[in-house]
């Protein structure tokens, strides 16, 4: 990627057919990246080319020759820009980045671009942990996924605990602990804390785990079946009775898996369903010729994208996100840009690759089967769809109602304080668009100007930052009507958008200290109430009796949701204040350690008094360390 970093860069801005022409022209005839703008420098969409100049002066040639989807573009294009590489396969991994950073509108993409989570296992340490992470690197350790979501993994590692006795503590592991936990009394870990298993036992528990997650359970349990049958001719029944079970629960997970006759190869199977702007992927992973688990993904359909183009979307997405690669991928479409991507896969894996769509026989049922998953998954996000739409507008309509609103409360802000006795206070901001939370927009306040126990006035302060922004937004603009059609077209995507209902979490209280700053500020507009956690009663400003919406109501349903959705964020935050100030340490007070040592350090020794006990060589043998700061952290611990 340094070569990407260093690429020469581009720029054409459209002020002139003939000044667009003679521009084009002096396009290079090299590998590159090209990014195309609208009027307001907005990007429109990312692609690719083997030869720059070819592929962008496509785009301005007969309107008639154009897809429907790319006349629609180009006729908003007002500016683009290149970025020239070195390869073909350069350009795919940068075309790949620039589409998840910047989420084209005329891009097929993932959708809720994430971190997606991998389980990891890093052999380099001595006694290896097996946990989730969302950061793949390539720092040696294994790495298996990705998932398609956090809950996916954790029912893995479930699965995992109870068939491998692997350690799930983060302690330093000496041999030399009085006691083992509890773990291992229940059989789910192997405990090498009190030196029941030394490091080379441990690791073969480790490979075990690995070869579970890469489909190899038939060299597990035969592994495991040597090991009891060898305990039993040495009479230790005790230990042949834990590996028996051990092996039985294996093997019942085994049995469970699909052997589908793929003469024992590894491969993954891609197939999709996709219904306006949504596209839904079903990948189905095969190992050792059994299928071992499946995951689904969203993706966001350009309007006019073939199923061809959404796979080849998908793919390069996929994998640059995941670090195994199969050596053969099966699919549903074949993506036009096949050689570059089978090219860069290759690169990847360090070895054969082959994207097939099967024909015939039993791979092309498998890809069949894989559909079938596809279709029903959009079928079903379909339903779900238009029954919480349905439901929601319905709220909306009776909110409308219930609180006089001028008009439907499409986008809902919610605002909490959480704090313990006036320490670590925080303040939320969450935001509903139509009845449903968008997560992008929700804001976390640290309040920095109240002292004590003071809800009331946290809950000014936290309103105040909100607002003012609003307020001074306003005096920025030059007519009112502008604010109405930025807030309606860009659903509320900015610090100017006004809400059109703010909820308070609490009652008369709050709802007053929110009324002054809405004073303060002028702004006399957006409609104001608080909701008491006490029979849910609502209360607004200058009506003295509450609002009391019926217990079957849609709307009570919507603001309990999104009062539930504030206390959660805001607890969540304050949470992760309060921790990041316990876990202070001496290392904190150490020249030199910043949090990324700080973390080093604690995952390899568990504890400052790990590290103290630690030599000053293996201190210094930490990933990152030196010697002279090694040397300062002994002095002062």
């Amino acid at each position: 990627m340094n070569r990407v970093k260093e690429a020469a860069k581009g720029s054409v801005v459209l002020t002139k057919t003939s000044t667009f022409t003679e521009r084009l022209r002096a396009l290079p005839t090299r590998p590159g990246v090209y990014l195309m703008r609208d009027a307001s420098a907005e990007i429109l969409y990312v692609g690719k080319a083997a030869v720059l100049r070819n592929r962008v002066a496509s785009y301005f040639g007969r309107p008639s020759g154009l897809p429907p989807k790319i006349r629609r573009m180009v006729g908003r294009i007002a500016d683009f820009e290149f970025i020239v590489t070195e390869s073909e396969q350069e350009a795919l991994i940068l075309e790949s980045n620039l589409i998840k950073e910047h989420q084209p509108q005329y891009n097929a993409r993932l959708k809720d671009d994430k971190s997606y989570p991998f389980i990891k296992i890093d052999t380099n340490e001595d006694f290896p942990l097996v946990y989730l992470t969302r950061r793949v690197r390539d720092d040696g350790a294994r790495y298996f996924g990705p998932f398609a979501s956090a809950h996916s993994v954790r029912k893995t590692l479930a699965l995992l605990k109870k068939l491998f006795p692997y350690r799930s503590c983060t302690k330093t592991i000496t041999g030399s602990d009085d006691r083992a936990c509890l773990d291992y009394f229940i059989h789910r870990c192997a405990a090498p804390c009190i030196g029941a298993v030394d490091k080379s036992q441990y690791h073969e528990i480790i490979e075990q785990v690995a070869m579970f997650l890469e489909g190899r359970t038939d060299q597990v349990v035969n592994g495991i079946r040597s090991r009891m049958e060898e305990a039993a001719e040495n009479l230790e029944f005790e230990r042949a009775a834990a590996l028996r079970d051990q092996m039985t629960a294996i093997e019942k997970v085994h049995e469970g898996q699909k052997v589908l006759h793929l003469s024992n190869e590894n491969a993954d199977v891609i197939a999709l369903a996709q219904k306006s702007r949504d596209a839904w992927v079903e990948v189905f992973f095969i190992r050792q010729g059994k299928l071992v688990g499946r995951e689904n993904f969203l993706m966001h359909r350009a309007d006019g994208d073939e199923e061809a183009e959404v796979m080849a979307a998908f793919v390069k997405q996929f994998y640059a996100a995941n670090p195994y690669v199969p050596r053969r991928v099966l699919l549903q479409h074949l993506p036009d840009d096949l050689d570059t991507i089978e090219g860069w896969l290759r690169s990847k894996r360090r070895g054969a690759v082959q994207l097939h769509v099967p024909q015939r026989g039993e791979k092309r049922k498998m890809v069949e089967m894989v559909a079938q998953n596809a279709a029903q998954g959009l079928e079903q996000l379909t339903i779900r769809r238009i029954h919480e739409s349905t439901n929601n507008h319905q709220a909306l309509e009776e909110l409308q109602e219930a609180l006089s609103l001028p008009e439907l409360p499409r986008r809902i802000e919610c605002y909490d304080i959480s704090n313990i006795q006036g320490t670590n206070a925080v303040g939320s901001m969450v935001v509903f668009d139509d009845g449903r939370p968008e997560t992008s927009l929700y804001r976390r306040f640290a309040i920095k100007s109240v002292a004590g126990v003071d809800d009331y006035s946290m809950m000014r302060e936290v309103l105040t930052r909100r607002f003012k922004r609003l307020s001074d937004s306003r005096r920025q603009r030059a007519e009112s009507v502008e604010r109405d059609i930025e807030r309606r077209g860009d659903a509320g995507k900015s610090w100017g958008s006004a809400p059109d209902l703010v909820i308070i979490d609490g009652g008369k209280g709050h709802l007053g200290a929110a009324l002054q700053v809405f004073l303060e500020l002028g702004i006399n507009d957006v409609p104001l109430s608080s909701l008491a956690k006490e029979n849910e009663k609502l209360f607004v400003p200058y009506v003295k009796d509450p609002i009391m919406l019926p217990r079957n109501s849609q709307g009570l349903f919507l603001v309990q949701r999104v009062r539930d959705e504030a206390h959660r964020f805001a607890v969540t935050f304050h949470r992760d204040r309060r921790s990041k100030k316990s876990v202070k340490s001496t290392l904190d007070l150490v020249p030199g350690v910043g949090p990324k040592r700080k973390r080093m350090l604690i995952r390899r020794f568990g504890s400052v008094k790990g590290i103290r006990e630690a030599s000053l060589e293996d201190v210094a043998a930490v990933p990152g360390m030196t010697m002279t700061v090694a040397k300062s952290i002994k002095d002062h611990i």
